[in-house]
């Protein structure tokens, strides 16, 4: 015998404009249906459709989530509720059901429903005819403008860019080619509807479209050369050498932690004798980043291997968690005013994400103790638990030493003093992890002279290049 029968959400789309472009299909279940519901009520079809007057839509639920997930999220368990008690429930997108509709790939993968797709035209079909191609012939790509730089990674297009819903989504394309094409692209706004527009324009006019939204697409006949090919072939590299190389194949995320912090203390190393005057040094500085970036690449093909995540979905994560900590003002006159503002601001977006109840969260213990003294200290400072500038900070400092001074063997006093040093380099703008390491480097150059005979220096004075200490 069989399982109970899972209860069904009938998927049928409203196609890309008016009601004039929905199917009989898609009006016949509408008018069978007991219950429907609407993804959004948004849709010039809706309007025109007695069948869906006073339909209930999720728009509310757009309205108040923070982000696209929590939408989408919200939006299956409503509809599996409503299977649940109605034994089948009817749901209604934009356009067609399988394209670009995150909501029903969440359905589909869900066991607690069945889901049955019904067709019907998108916004891809009004696409093809107003540009006049066939795109099977031409090998047209598909891409999402939001993942546009990961997805169209390594190829040359051509390219249909969908969902570009904000000019800042067509101006992060645009920076995204370093080469431009030399044909126009072809912006598609509002498809079938009395506003339609189909623009050409050439590459350096993309981020001028002001109005773009969810209904704005552009059309790229070809790039100049591969997006991003460079990336692409260097994680294609990494993956054949764990296939061919036992000891890289070896490798675990724990036995390459090592390797990842050595190359780091190398681009250190590195950046310290690079001179940004003169550009003296910087072929090594690229060299180490290029160790680093190998590192990171090696850990993503890890993870890969054991079905984890990819290289894409790293990119991808701190692309959204950048996006997440420096949310675009509401009010453009509200931008931060100075460089402190934004820290405060970054953190405060950190704060809020889930699973943090302090600015501290997050801060690594196994940080060296100097670096983790100045992060600390600086976290304070944004919730104003910490000295806001050199003069609060030097008098602290100044009665540390002095206690240090008189008690010279006390090793609490000792880390007082040097703790109350770090406040005032960070007040005054100085990283103290680099002004040591510059005076380091200085001793060591007095200690080599006085071995050679040349005898002492005066580690006081900053030498050319050095931070200050």
């Amino acid at each position: 015998m069989g399982g109970p029968t899972r209860p069904v959400v009938e998927v049928v789309g409203l196609g890309p404009a008016g009601a004039d472009l929905l199917t009989g299909g898609t009006l016949r279940v509408l008018r069978d249906a007991a219950t429907v519901r609407l993804r959004t009520s948004r849709h010039p079809a809706v309007a025109e459709l007695d069948e869906l007057s006073g339909v209930p839509s999720f728009d509310d639920l757009y309205e108040r989530s923070e982000s696209f997930e929590e939408v989408y999220g919200g939006v299956v368990e409503s509809l599996v509720d409503l299977a649940g008690a109605h034994g089948a429930v009817v749901y209604a997108v934009p356009g067609s059901p399988v394209v670009a509709e995150r909501t029903v790939e969440l359905l589909l993968a869900d066991e607690r429903v069945r889901v049955r797709l019904h067709p019907a035209l998108s916004f891809l079909d009004l696409a093809w005819v107003r540009l006049g191609i066939d795109p099977v012939e031409q090998g047209v790509q598909v891409v999402d403008g939001h993942r546009f730089t990961e997805r169209a990674a390594g190829a040359v297009g051509p390219f249909l860019v969908a969902q570009c819903d904000h000019p800042f989504v067509l101006a992060d394309i645009k920076l995204a080619v370093q080469d431009p094409p030399a044909v126009e692209v072809v912006v598609l706004h509002h498809l079938g509807l009395t506003d339609e527009r189909v623009e050409r324009l050439p590459w350096d006019h993309l981020d001028r479209i002001t109005e773009a939204d969810h209904l704005t697409s552009v059309f790229i006949p070809a790039l100049g050369a591969p997006l991003a090919g460079g990336f692409v072939r260097l994680a294609e590299l990494v993956g054949s050498l764990r296939r061919s190389d036992p000891w890289k194949a070896a490798q675990t995320h724990g036995s390459l932690r090592r390797y990842l912090l050595e190359e780091s203390y190398e681009f250190f190393a590195a950046v310290d004798d690079y001179d940004p005057a003169t550009g003296e040094g910087a072929d090594e500085v690229c060299s180490e980043l290029g160790d680093v970036l190998y590192q990171v690449v090696l850990h993503a093909v890890v993870a890969q291997e054991a079905g984890w995540f990819t290289l894409d979905d790293v990119v991808a994560a701190i692309d959204t968690k950048l996006r997440r900590r420096h949310p675009a003002p509401a009010d453009p006159t509200d931008a931060p005013e100075d460089a402190e503002e934004a820290h405060r601001r970054w953190e405060r977006a950190k704060l809020a994400e889930p699973g943090r109840s302090s600015v501290l969260d997050g801060v690594p213990p196994d940080l060296p103790a100097l670096a983790r003294a100045l992060v600390v200290a600086t976290k304070a400072a944004t919730v104003g638990s910490a000295p806001s500038t050199a003069d609060d900070a030097a008098p602290a400092a100044e009665s540390a030493v002095r206690a240090y001074l008189d008690a010279p063997g006390d090793p609490v006093a000792l880390a007082e003093a040097l703790g109350a040093l770090v406040e005032v380099a960070r007040t005054a703008e100085v990283d103290p992890e680099d002004a040591l390491r510059a005076r380091t480097r200085r001793r060591e150059v007095a200690v080599r002279r006085a071995e050679a005979g040349g005898g002492g220096a005066d580690v006081s004075a900053p030498g050319p290049g050095s931070a200050p200490a």
